[in-house]
């Protein structure tokens, strides 16, 4: 698709953006015990500490924002023996965050509240002179992940062309997977997305909110016709034969592909292929690039020199596992197929940058 043929309708995307992500980080900016950001001196998590006198000075400190794809998983848990591991390989406190959307992710590393972050593909662009590439993520040898759209086998759609007139049930507004490959999909299939994410359709309501819960929403509501989500929380409910007749590419290249259908017997629940994206890169951990610190580079290699071992809980862990295996190099560049989904839609980032 030439760039010529969206020049017009190119629009400023999520102009009060900025106001909206400060006021999702008043309610986000502690952890769980509700403390602050920075630390309790007012180092602001990550610059560096003075010692006290006659001490060695204080170990640094480095917030860790993290990115809430889903709503039902303790992502603080999950990342933990990141932590540990950053912690074992470089002299450095990590301190966690999470955000209140994905918004608030890229929010907080903009006002210097966060020094690492786990943040969605979108975030790259957005955050262009912001956050730094360190590596994408791998999910047992993928660097590559997919979007989905799916219905319920009893919901009378039969594809893409009856959601008109229809309730669709996205994730976050910056979620590449949950948001903005969808709308691609949509227009692509004849269905007009009008100003979405940041306006209204014109063929179909949207809603937004995250992946477990557009999925979960789709399957206990009559008037929910469709889920888009990341073929991470879609696939264990659809039958793997559909993904074979609708994408060789997933079947190729999915971390997702071997477990597609393992939870419909066990959870009573079957999805409905209605679409399945190109590939797409996964998600990356950044760092903010303001940041001044001698642990900044250390941090960096420990990251991609992570091991799946070095990312695994105990056996006394009854929580969601990480969901990533390991970090290869990346930069700014592996994202440009994003840049690519938002001049489809018409989409600007600039102001978030």
């Amino acid at each position: 698709m030439s760039d010529n043929r969206w020049s017009a309708n190119r629009r400023t995307f999520l102009k009060t953006t900025g106001v909206a992500g400060a006021v999702g980080l008043a309610g986000c900016t502690g952890g769980d015990d509700g403390s602050s950001g920075g630390t309790e001196d007012g180092s602001g998590g990550g610059t560096e500490s003075g010692g006290t006198t006659g001490e060695v000075a204080d170990t640094p400190t480095a917030q860790f924002i993290l990115n809430p794809a889903e709503a039902d998983v303790e992502i603080e848990q999950q990342y933990q023996p990141m932590f540990e591991y950053l912690e074992s390989e470089v002299d450095v406190e990590i301190e966690s965050e999470r955000a209140a959307s994905y918004t608030a992710t890229l929010q907080s590393m903009r006002n210097d509240q966060g020094e690492i972050a786990d943040i969605s593909p979108s975030a790259v662009i957005a955050g262009e002179g912001v956050v730094d590439v360190v590596g994408i993520r791998i999910a047992y040898g993928a660097a590559q992940y997919f979007s989905t759209i799916t219905t319920t086998p009893d919901s009378g759609i039969g594809g893409l062309a009856d959601l008109e007139g229809e309730q669709i049930n996205f994730g976050d507004i910056l979620s590449v997977s949950g948001t903005l490959v969808p709308l691609t999909i949509l227009q692509d299939a004849g269905l007009d997305v009008g100003t979405a994410p940041d306006g209204d359709a014109e063929d179909f309501e949207a809603a937004y909110s995250d992946h477990t819960t557009s999925r979960t929403q789709m399957v206990n509501r009559e008037d929910v016709a469709a889920a888009c989500t990341g073929a991470f929380s879609s696939a264990p409910y659809v039958p793997q034969e559909q993904f074979e007749e609708m994408s060789q590419d997933f079947v190729d290249i999915s971390a997702e592909y071997s477990g597609a259908g393992d939870a419909i017997e066990e959870e009573g629940v079957e999805l409905e292929l209605l679409a399945v994206s190109d590939p797409i890169p996964r998600a990356p951990l950044v760092t903010r690039s303001n940041w001044d610190s001698p642990v900044k580079a250390e941090i960096e290699e420990a990251i991609l020199n992570v091991t799946e071992e070095d990312l695994s809980h105990g056996e006394d862990y009854e929580g969601e596992p990480l969901w990533f295996t390991g970090v290869e190099d990346g930069s700014i560049e592996d994202y440009e197929m994003i840049r690519t989904v938002m001049d489809e839609l018409g989409l600007e980032f600039e102001d978030l940058s």
